[in-house]
Parts: C-alpha cells; sequence; structure tokens
C-alpha cells in the first residue's frame, strides 16, 4: 500500500527563504495532470501556508518532476528569483543527479557508461533506447556502477548526464536490466505499492541566491529490499 503525501507526512530534506526540496513518495504526481489527483505541489503550498501562517496563495514554483512511480528527491522554489535562476541550472545541466535503481540480476559490466538515442512514443508515453540516431531521436547517456548485489537483484548507482524523457528507464531496459516493477519497459512482476525501485537519491547544486553548495541525500522507501541496500 503507497503512502502519497500530505502535508503532515510531507518528507522534507531542505528549507530556506527560497527552496524547498522533499522526499517524494511513490504515488505522488510532482505536477497536476490529467488524473486530476492532488498534486505534491500542492501539498508543499499547503505545509508552507501552514507553518508560516502565511495569508492568501503560496507562491511555488515546479522546477522539474519524477515519474509517479518514482521516489527521491524534487526541487521547488519558493521565490521567483530562485525558480528562474534553478530552472537554468536544470536546463544547463549545472546540477548533479545520482539515482539509485534496483535491476534484473544478469551478468553485465561492474560499471559502464550507456549511450542511446532516445525516440519518445507520446501515444503510450513511452521513450524507445536507439544504439543509432534514428528520426526525431535525442542523444541519452549516464553511468551506471553495480554497488550491491543481492540474490535476485543488482542495485545501481547511477549518475545522468542527459535528462530525457524516462531516460534511466529506457536505457535500462534496452540492456536486459529493467528495473524491478517496471512492467512499462519490460520487467515481469508489478510492486505491491505499484511504484519501481528507482530513486532520485542524491543531488549537488549551488543555491540560486546564496550560492552556497548544497548536497541533498533522501533515504530510500521503507522496504524490504531498498533496506536491505
Amino acid at each position: 500500500m503507497k503512502i502519497v503525501s500530505d502535508k503532515n507526512n510531507l518528507q522534507v530534506l531542505h528549507e530556506d527563504n527560497h527552496i524547498i526540496v522533499v522526499n517524494k513518495r511513490v504515488g505522488d504526481i510532482v505536477q497536476g495532470d490529467k488524473t486530476g489527483d492532488k498534486p505534491l505541489s500542492d501539498v508543499v503550498k499547503e505545509y508552507i501556508k501552514d507553518k508560516y501562517n502565511k495569508p492568501g496563495d503560496v507562491f511555488l514554483g515546479v522546477i522539474h518532476r519524477l515519474d509517479r512511480p518514482t521516489t527521491g528527491i524534487v526541487v521547488f522554489a519558493r521565490t521567483s528569483k530562485a525558480l528562474t535562476r534553478m530552472n537554468e541550472m536544470f536546463s544547463n545541466r549545472e546540477t548533479q543527479k545520482t539515482y539509485w535503481a534496483v535491476v534484473k540480476n544478469k551478468h553485465q559490466e561492474t560499471s559502464a557508461k550507456l549511450v542511446h538515442y532516445l525516440k519518445r512514443n507520446e501515444k503510450n508515453n513511452t521513450s524507445k533506447a536507439h544504439l543509432k540516431e534514428v528520426p526525431d531521436s535525442k542523444l541519452a547517456s549516464l553511468d551506471y556502477t553495480v554497488f550491491k548485489e543481492l540474490q535476485n537483484y543488482v542495485a545501481l548507482e547511477i549518475n545522468l548526464h542527459t535528462g530525457r524523457h524516462h531516460q534511466i528507464r529506457a536505457q535500462l531496459a534496452a540492456i536486459g536490466s529493467p528495473i524491478k516493477g517496471d512492467l512499462k519497459y519490460g520487467f515481469d512482476r508489478s510492486n505491491p505499492d505499484g511504484g519501481i525501485h528507482l530513486h532520485a537519491r542524491k543531488l549537488v547544486f549551488i543555491h540560486p541566491v546564496s550560492k552556497e553548495n548544497i548536497t541533498i541525500t533522501a533515504p530510500t522507501p521503507d522496504e524490504t529490499i531498498w533496506n536491505a541496500l
């Protein structure tokens, strides 16, 4: 049973006058979509409104998103200045993102760089990884390292070099290592909570206003396999 976030159980990892960073749970949607489900952005607004007793509407800028079945770090801007600068940092790849993924145990290199051309299919909301460039595809690259071997799975630490739609999910599936629970990309069964074992673990960036170095690390979900790591 997934526990989606509300203002009382929100996992806040960092908070100041300009930004707030939270640990997204399985099932949270970062921004409103056609489902009509309450987005994490609204939950964070309620949290800020209550905590600081703010009258009227609360400003909150969505800087980036994580897929609904994914967990981990999400950053929101509390001021327009922070939103503009954080948007620039994310679009210019001036942040360091580290993910953890649990995948099918197969004989693979302990560490490697994956380079593909990803083509998005809007109809079924997937991306397919190609070894060579195809029309309307975009270059995607990442590095991974195996950091733990379990009985049936291996845990990877992943550093992204590009930020494409479903990039990690599609690239790992392309090498025969779909993420645990990810039916959309070839894993054979779903997880009980409907999520996948992909977690935005660490984010390093320069604070948009104070200019200090910020390093955020998000605890993994309280779940058997994550706890084994």
